[in-house]
């Protein structure tokens, strides 16, 4: 595959401004102001190859979303390079626009008092969109977002996921071929999350574009992207396949018991032992570790149970323990 973007040893660092309270502080600022400095993004190297969906996410604060910011030309980098397919977001920033595509879950692109089939035709101009191509386009986004009840309306009308659906058809009009989503479904129900993961992964098999997924909801990833980038205070921690990250925690587990009995403590060796309530406890442990039927035994010993389930633990839960200890 042809690697579509290249970054090297990416760094940002922002400036903070330090200002001491009360009137005193704010005129001394004035005339001696004091900053200090936040690293957002410490030297961070990743290359993406044409067509890949790659998940990116990270904590607040972990550097992700000024990543994206610097891949889609909106802010400079401190240090480092990025090239996307010859060009640099930065330095070649008008021809660089017309080949991406940019959906922000709280900002739209589209004309607020205008239908949204208007705000299409106005972005159909601003590309220069040849129209045989723009109304194939237009009619097969419809369709797959289903963007018919709606498409007549003013924006200021829609709800959040009219509104999130259309922004994501506006976003692919002109056939980019990167697109950077940073939170899309976030604040919707499951139907519209649904139609737009179904949309994104058939765009993105159907016509190779190379597509930049940032989340919280890792459902969105694991329906959309093969690859995940993990960022935790400024740097890479995991980048590899989704399906890796998921296999290597396979062995965790998660059991909830409901004792008969009020346990102040559990005394268990090499789990992870967190009260639900003054009946119920959760145990988090490694089958390699404490295989499950050790652990049965050891509790049923110890212990009167009156119920207990055993289940994988969840992706979300994954991700969480990574961002806490920093360690895949």
């Amino acid at each position: 595959m042809d690697k579509l973007i290249k970054v090297e040893n990416l760094k940002k660092v922002y400036k903070i401004s330090e200002r001491k309270r009360g009137l005193p502080g704010k005129i001394a600022n004035l005339f001696v102001p004091k900053f200090k400095k936040k690293v957002a993004v410490d030297g961070i190297s990743f290359t993406i190859n044409e067509g890949e969906a790659v998940g990116f996410i990270g904590p607040n604060g972990a550097g992700k979303s000024t990543t994206i910011k610097m891949l889609s030309g909106i802010l400079y980098p401190d240090e480092g390079t990025i090239d996307v397919n010859g060009l640099s977001p930065y330095k070649n920033r008008t021809k660089y626009v017309a080949n991406i595509g940019v959906v922000f879950g709280q900002k739209s692109q589209l004309q607020w008092d205008l239908p949204v089939i208007d705000s299409f035709e106005l972005l159909r101009r601003i590309y220069s969109i040849p129209k045989a191509d723009y109304e194939s386009r237009v009619n097969q986004f419809r369709e797959l977002l289903d963007l018919d009840s709606f498409i007549k309306q003013p924006v200021r009308q829609l709800s959040l996921g009219q509104r999130m659906r259309a922004d994501i058809a506006a976003a692919f009009l002109h056939s980019p071929k990167i697109i950077f989503l940073d939170e899309p479904t976030i604040g919707l129900d499951v139907v519209a999350k649904e139609k737009i993961r179904n949309f994104i992964r058939y765009i993105n098999k159907e016509t190779n574009t190379t597509i930049i997924f940032t989340t919280h909801d890792m459902k969105d990833i694991s329906e959309t992207c093969d690859r995940l980038i993990i960022i935790d205070k400024g740097h890479i921690i995991y980048d590899g396949k989704f399906d890796e990250i998921v296999n290597k925690f396979s062995s965790e587990r998660c059991m909830v018991i409901e004792f008969a009995n009020k346990y102040e403590s559990i005394d268990i060796d090499n789990v992870d032992i967190k009260d639900i309530n003054e009946y119920k406890k959760e145990i988090r442990f490694n089958t390699n570790i404490k295989p499950i039927k050790e652990l049965i035994n050891e509790i049923n010993n110890k212990y009167e149970v009156k119920d207990f389930t055993v289940n994988e633990v969840d992706i979300d839960d994954i991700v969480i323990k990574i961002y806490e200890t920093g360690e895949i």
